[in-house]
């Protein structure tokens, strides 16, 4: 069958037409995201709301009162900035007090030590324990140690976390803080103390969570300043048998009920699918919470605002979450993906920002690989706020990196943490660590991608299984 001039005339005219809307879409989307970035780096609006968060709320250990005061805050902090809904969903949580913790040096060479409780341990008795310390310089180290070694004694494992700008070093360490109790019971340890995770020399001490396994003895887990761990090393050096005190006053308490707080800007066209941008609300309670993660709390909330008083809203839902209880094991993350599962295929991407606020370098993603370069072309206008294109291997944030498992597409927004883990769940995470101006550059951009990704026609699914 021959084709008439008239099909051909009409397929090249409407074919042209649509190349033009197309184009002419394009060019509004990266308009619209230039204006998002000049409004959001000209602004205070983030640094505002971090300071009011850390001001007026301070630390807020889920399971606490001063959470629930976080929750109120954030109603309030997201009912005055435009969003369509604000509304909060119950989530239960673990209740953990610290109480204090104290060690000292028994012998050969008798001094105090820094040290704070890591997260959900159980205390010492009243009295404390006095037993040798038996050093291991990694987790894998102490799980290959001869039982007999261990037995009676406090383990010690002292693995210093290095520095890196993506902060991968805390991979690398963090595994003695959350397993490291498991492993000394199994082996009959008394008690466990880590060096702190952490990339600072101050003597300070980092806490975090930890765990215990049903059918393992629970013991008592604290972390000490990288000060008195190099301290601990150098006497042991000098003499192996180095005797520890430690007293330990923590408490599990059950449970409480703590919220998910969301902000929706309703979507103009596509108002049942959602792009999400979270932060947790919750922090340890040593210090203010300011780079953990009241930064994240501020860049997505600044985001969402910015977003919601644009003349066009665009086409899908912009949906903050700000989570519950990361802190104590990515509660309130996993609570969202089972209270959501049914809505989850209509989630089209999700971030999460909960890494401080050094200034974002580059956007990965976890998307369908055919789409990969079609969504990095998409965001190309970030690259105009020092944002570069990076990989396809993004897990999108603590929150958000069980949704790749429901089939959510993921991004990461790559911030420098160069100096993160010097603060880190530390008294000194507070908001004098915050630059305003970074802040003010990762909620533009956090703003443009929640925005273009709003806007976007690519297909992000299905996913490609990741390796491991």
């Amino acid at each position: 069958m021959k084709s008439s001039p008239l099909i051909l005339l009409s397929t090249l005219f409407f074919g042209g037409l649509f190349a033009c809307q197309n184009a002419a879409a394009t060019d509004t989307n990266q308009s619209v995201s230039a204006k998002l970035q000049q409004q959001a780096l000209s602004s205070s609006l983030a640094y505002d709301i971090v300071e009011s968060l850390t001001v007026e709320v301070g630390p807020r250990l889920a399971g606490s009162d001063k959470d629930l005061v976080a929750v109120e805050w954030a109603e309030k902090k997201l009912g005055s900035l435009g969003f369509d809904k604000v509304y909060k969903e119950a989530v239960q949580v673990p209740v953990w007090q610290r109480g204090e913790a104290k060690a000292n040096i028994v012998s050969p060479y008798a001094q105090p030590l820094v040290i704070t409780a890591l997260g959900g341990s159980v205390g010492t008795p009243e009295e404390g324990i006095s037993a040798p310390i038996v050093r291991f310089e990694t987790l894998d180290e102490l799980k290959q140690a001869d039982p007999s070694l261990v037995a009676g004694k406090i383990v010690f494992i002292d693995h210093i976390t290095p520095r890196f700008k993506t902060g991968k070093g805390y991979g690398m360490t963090v595994g003695g803080r959350s397993r490291g109790a498991i492993a000394a019971a199994e082996k009959g340890a008394l008690a466990i103390v880590i060096r702190s995770i952490g990339t600072d020399h101050d003597r300070m001490a980092h806490t975090g969570m930890m765990r215990y396994q049903e059918g393992v003895d629970k013991i008592p887990a604290a972390a000490m300043s990288n000060p008195d761990a190099d301290l601990v090393t150098l006497m042991l050096k000098r003499d192996p048998n180095v005797v520890l005190h430690l007293e330990m006053s923590p408490k599990n308490l059950g449970y409480a009920t703590s919220y998910n707080v969301i902000a929706e800007v309703t979507g103009s066209s596509k108002p049942d699918e959602i792009v999400l941008i979270g932060a947790h609300l919750d922090s340890w309670d040593e210090g203010t919470g300011a780079i953990d993660d009241g930064a994240g709390v501020a860049i997505v909330t600044a985001a969402g605002h910015y977003i919601s008083q644009l003349p066009v809203k665009p086409a899908r839902t912009v949906r903050v979450v700000l989570y519950a209880a990361e802190e104590l094991g990515l509660i309130g993350g996993k609570s969202y993906a089972k209270d959501h599962q049914a809505e989850l295929a209509k989630h089209y991407i999700a971030a999460e920002s909960d890494f401080g606020a050094g200034r974002i370098y580059q956007i990965d993603f976890n998307v369908a690989d055919k789409a990969f370069a079609a969504v990095q072309a998409h965001t190309g206008s970030m690259q105009d706020n020092g944002v570069a294109p990076g990989n396809n291997k993004a897990s999108g944030g603590p929150d958000v990196s069980m949704l790749p498992g429901y089939g959510v597409p993921v991004a990461s927004l790559r911030q420098d943490g160069s100096d993160y883990f010097d603060y880190h769940h530390t008294p000194n995470d507070t908001l004098d660590k915050i630059d305003p101006e970074a802040l003010a550059q990762n909620a533009a951009a956090y703003a443009q991608f929640a925005y273009l990704m709003a806007q976007s026609d690519i297909e992000l699914r299905p996913l490609t299984p990741k390796a491991k």
